[in-house]
């Protein structure tokens, strides 16, 4: 799912002494991980849980010379109405990139059909006297087709828009840690660092694209786009999922509201055709010739340098093709 994510530090900002260097988030392609150190006043840490916190997450492990006598969880106050518009905004803003999701099969499909029917050879026999009538009827209902999605798509994004704009309002009423862990050690100052990871949507995806004047191949650049919070946390990017966090993964740290470097690769292009009119006209064949699954998101396409627009970057799996074209 991708979606403006939270501002988790705002949900992070409660009665914490927090030491310095000691804080960082971790955003994966399906959540983030966040991680915190805490001094104890009169024996009691308390780590702010906010809400998402994913089940089982938590890890707590006492600093040197320090131990952990017990963990007690509560929860801080009660669901207020604005939580569950909240909640309600999210879940919207899920289904939403869900049907564009599904639009960018659609338009794969129609994307197909239209280049069958056009590579047809007229046949003409009885129940076809005129073959290359149909043939065009096919092209045009195929097209006419594209035209939907694409109309379709401009009004999702439209939509997402606003809908993002209203999550980011909802966020700045959203005070304080959903829930905190009270962690009882001694000494009575002893120290903790806390993990846990949150169930919010990760980093977007952002794709370079780059063909040379010989063609052939495509250079795309994949970047992962986090969101702008609050400073004294560390960011960092990793590639993987948080299921995929204890695999080898590149990490890569990031600015806030920035976007990081996550992968290079090198792609077979075919099928390669450009314009030289007013507007940038181009469409090419793009083989996802990796072993990596390659989510949707946005794409800039630049040909010999020269940057031609950005274009809608439907996901692809391995060994899959996809037309990127300035139509999309």
């Amino acid at each position: 799912m991708k979606t403006v994510l939270p501002v988790i530090i705002l949900l992070l900002t409660t009665a914490i002494e927090a030491c310095a260097g000691g804080r960082s988030v971790t955003f994966f392609s399906d959540g983030a991980v966040v991680e915190l150190e805490a001094v104890a006043v009169n024996g009691i840490a308390e780590i702010p849980l906010p809400a998402g916190t994913l089940p089982n997450t938590l890890r707590i492990r006492p600093d040197r010379g320090s131990r952990i006598q017990r963990v007690e969880t509560q929860k801080l106050r009660p669901d207020t109405k604005e939580e569950k518009e909240l909640d309600a905004l999210i879940e919207q803003r899920g289904r939403l990139d869900d049907r564009l999701n599904a639009l960018a099969t659609r338009e794969e499909i129609f994307t197909a059909a239209a280049k069958s029917q056009s590579g047809k050879a007229p046949r003409k026999t009885k129940s076809n006297p005129d073959p290359l009538l149909s043939i065009r009827q096919g092209t045009d209902f195929a097209l006419t087709q594209l035209e939907t999605v694409y109309t379709a798509r401009r009004t999702l994004r439209q939509e997402i828009r606003r809908i993002d704009a209203r999550i980011a309002s909802a966020q700045k009423g959203k005070k304080g840690a959903q829930s905190v862990a009270r962690v009882a050690v001694s000494p009575k100052n002893g120290r903790v660092a806390a993990r846990f990871a949150v169930g919010v949507p990760g980093w977007t995806p952002w794709y370079d694209i780059r063909i040379d004047n010989k063609g052939g191949s495509a250079l795309l650049t994949l970047y992962g786009h986090v969101p702008a919070f609050s400073d004294g946390y560390k960011i960092r990017v990793s590639l993987a999922s948080i299921a995929g966090a204890a695999t080898e993964a590149t990490i890569v740290p990031a600015a806030a509201g920035q976007s990081a470097r996550l992968a290079e690769y090198r792609m077979p292009v075919e099928e390669e055709r450009f314009g030289d009119g007013l507007f940038p006209s181009f469409a090419f064949m793009l083989k996802n010739s990796t072993g990596t699954n390659l989510p949707a998101g946005e794409a800039t396409f630049f040909r010999a340098g020269e940057y031609l627009g950005t274009v809608r970057f439907a996901s692809m799996s391995s060994g899959r093709s996809t037309m990127i074209s300035s139509g999309r």
